[in-house]
């Protein structure tokens, strides 16, 4: 089986996007809706990438990123945050907190893929 990969998004449209580019590549793929569903998904599971999105209500993706990063074993899995936004100010915020890179939503399949399999090269601690 090919990776495993964590979506979070509270938009259902690129959930489903997400979900049906990665599986098409014959990767596993699971998607929650918000940060908080997230860190208790991550309390008993451990993909390989995670792919998530700076702006949602509640949990932002910069606080969800420091939850992450404080759950046992997570220490060296990539996450790429998703984003629509422009500012580098909030690469370089995300940079700063851990992020391995950054997706422009809304993505093109061929750009998805390339950046998850650029992340998985990265990772070499992570085999599948």
């Amino acid at each position: 089986m090919g990776q495993w990969i964590l979506v979070v998004d509270d938009n259902t449209a690129n959930l489903t996007m997400a979900n049906h580019i990665l599986t098409q590549e014959g990767m596993r793929v699971s998607c929650v809706k918000s940060g908080e569903i997230a860190v208790k998904f991550l309390q008993h599971n451990r993909p390989d990438l995670i792919l998530l999105d700076i702006h949602m209500p509640g949990m932002d993706g910069f606080e969800t990123l420091a939850a992450i990063q404080k759950c046992e074993g997570m220490a060296d899995v990539p996450v790429l945050f998703l984003t629509a936004d422009e500012d580098d100010g909030t690469q370089e915020r995300g940079l700063k907190a851990g992020a391995a890179g950054f997706l422009k939503k809304p993505f093109v399949p061929d750009e998805l893929l390339q950046r998850v399999k650029e992340a998985a090269e990265r990772n070499p601690a992570r085999e599948s």
